[in-house]
């Protein structure tokens, strides 16, 4: 039997999107503060996302690149469980801010995905997103799964391109501890949609069945 991995939706810029994640049983919920993404949110649009969620609802701050200072100001306003890193982040960078910390990697071939698990042995988790030249993530796109190799010494997060029609073969097929979605439960970039995060959210429950 396949264990049900956690569930986080990534992207949320609005209050409704996070009291809809919470109430269909999501994990966790991502923001994105990463002025280039077209799911960037401000401090305000951060907190009151925040403010809309109960406990018990993970809060991760995702960031690409950041200088010292741009994590220092969200960890100051808002309320963070975790941060979440999406460039070429050193370990040591990382683990500078003294809060647990999950660090992506856009799978490619050639990419020794254990030597770059090894190097981040601090993290939380690695989450492997579709690599996409010039993007950072939320491409929307799959990757090769085969290229993952059987056991990390990381727990592993998949994301790129998860919806609710492939998810179940997804988790099936890779046994995640979690999967990451963003553009695949949207109507718009940033504007979740209930019908299809619940959609999402049974895909996976279906893999264990």
């Amino acid at each position: 039997m396949i264990e049900t991995p956690r569930i986080k939706v990534c992207g949320l810029t609005r209050a409704q999107d996070a009291h809809d994640c919470a109430r269909l049983g999501v994990d966790a919920i991502g923001l994105v503060f990463y002025p280039d993404s077209p799911r960037h949110v401000t401090l305000e649009q951060a907190r009151a996302v925040v403010a809309a969620l109960p406990p018990f609802v993970s809060v991760v701050a995702l960031f690409v690149d950041p200088a010292p200072a741009q994590v220092e100001a969200v960890l100051a306003a808002v309320p963070v469980d975790m941060l979440q890193f999406h460039g070429d982040e050193s370990p040591d960078f990382c683990r500078a801010f003294q809060r647990p910390y999950l660090k992506a990697v856009r799978v490619r071939p050639g990419l020794d995905l254990l030597d770059y698990a090894g190097r981040h042995a601090g993290a939380r988790g690695l989450l492997c997103d579709a690599f996409v030249p010039g993007q950072a993530g939320g491409t929307g796109a799959t990757f090769d799964w085969r290229l993952l190799p059987p056991a990390l010494p990381l727990p592993l997060i998949l994301s790129g391109g998860l919806d609710p029609e492939n998810v179940t073969d997804a988790i099936r097929r890779v046994r995640p501890a979690a999967v990451d979605v963003s553009s695949g439960v949207e109507t718009a970039k940033g504007i979740k949609d209930a019908a299809k995060i619940a959609a999402f959210i049974s895909g996976v429950h279906d893999a264990s069945v």
